[in-house]
């Protein structure tokens, strides 16, 4: 299922990473899911995604997720 806003993304997602990289999970994750609407593994596919786009401009420094 789509996000229509940051406040609907998961726990994991919203209690982690800063307001713009959860912009970035969302856009992604949103884009994934129409790109792999025939698998079957969409959800999950499309998580994976999400979180590949945001380790491309965020780290992990300790407990926070830091901008490169």
């Amino acid at each position: 299922m789509p996000y229509d806003r940051i406040d609907q993304l998961p726990d994991s997602v919203r209690n982690n990473l800063p307001t713009e990289a959860q912009q970035i999970y969302k856009e992604a994750f949103n884009h994934a899911w129409k790109e792999y609407a025939d698998r079957e593994d969409r959800e999950a596919t499309a998580h994976k995604v999400a979180w590949s786009a945001v380790k491309k401009k965020y780290r992990k420094s300790g407990e926070k997720w830091v901008e490169k």
